[in-house]
């Protein structure tokens, strides 16, 4: 996989690394009647990113649809630090980040026995959540009823998809302005095209699709 660090420094740096950051822990909480689980992308500060990156947009469009009933938790560091180098790694990201995302799958199915579960990543969060659902026992694995990734890090390799789970249940957002989504990391400015437009609600709207139809008992894994 070839990796344009020169171009992602001057992305990243440009476009993700502001001073503001989301952070959202609220899977401790209440149980809802959803929890989403959320892995940010590369150098995006917080657990969630910028207000106006997706897992914000993700996670507020839910809330909108299904009022006091979303409970939104993002991948933290230390476990999870959004580094740059991660990405060449063979998993795209570290497995102390793998490890801390199905942290947050597992305890949302075990403290929250009728929650339904969705997830989501962009850029490196994308690994992050690929890698960690796609390892999950199947009875855990069941509960996650629908992904959304943007800039699939890892979007040729796997064929636009997530091993071991179904297709279906996976929205890939991966334009082909994106130099991330066909087998590179060559990061451009088409890698943020996520950051406006129509994706994130088509993201959270997807995800919606797939959680009103797990609750009448049809679309589980």
């Amino acid at each position: 996989m070839k990796f344009s660090t020169a171009i992602v420094v001057l992305s990243a740096s440009t476009v993700l690394a502001r001073p503001q950051a989301t952070v959202i822990n609220e899977l401790p909480g209440p149980c809802k009647k959803v929890t989403l689980v959320y892995a940010r992308a590369s150098t995006e500060v917080g657990n969630m990113g910028t207000p106006n990156s997706v897992g914000q947009g993700l996670c507020s469009g839910l809330k909108k649809l299904f009022p006091g009933e979303v409970a939104c938790q993002g991948v933290s560091g230390p476990a999870y630090s959004a580094g740059l180098m991660d990405n060449v790694t063979p998993a795209g990201t570290t497995a102390s980040a793998i490890a801390e995302a199905t942290k947050h799958f597992k305890t949302a199915a075990e403290k929250c026995k009728s929650t339904t579960i969705v997830a989501g990543g962009f850029s490196q969060g994308t690994a992050v959540i690929f890698n960690s659902v796609s390892k999950l026992p199947a009875d855990l694995k069941s509960r996650v009823v629908g992904v959304a990734l943007y800039g699939y890090t890892h979007n040729k390799q796997n064929g636009g998809s997530i091993p071991n789970y179904p297709k279906e249940n996976v929205k890939v957002f991966c334009p082909p302005s994106d130099g991330v989504c066909g087998g590179m990391l060559a990061v451009n400015a088409g890698h943020f095209s996520y950051l406006s437009g129509p994706s994130q609600k088509e993201g959270y709207t997807f995800l919606a699709e797939k959680i009103k139809a797990a609750g009448k008992g049809e679309s589980k894994p």
